[in-house]
């Protein structure tokens, strides 16, 4: 399985549960769904932009790496 692969799929299913998570925003809007979102979703969330990025510079330097050793 490639980087690019393992990037699009993180982001996929994190496109996904984020549209999970506004539905379920929908019908839960108490303090307690408001803690939830600030205290576990938006971290992850977060995280993975920040995963998603990082994945991206390893696949660059990964790539050079081949390069270099092709030459």
């Amino acid at each position: 399985m490639s980087l690019n692969h393992s990037k699009g799929r993180l982001v996929g299913l994190s496109r996904e549960l984020l549209r999970v998570w506004q539905d379920t925003q929908d019908s839960w809007r108490d303090a307690k769904a408001r803690e939830f979102d600030s205290t576990y979703m938006q971290p992850m969330f977060d995280a993975v932009d920040h995963a998603a990025a990082a994945i991206e510079d390893l696949d660059k330097v990964l790539q050079r790496l081949r390069q270099d050793c092709e030459t």
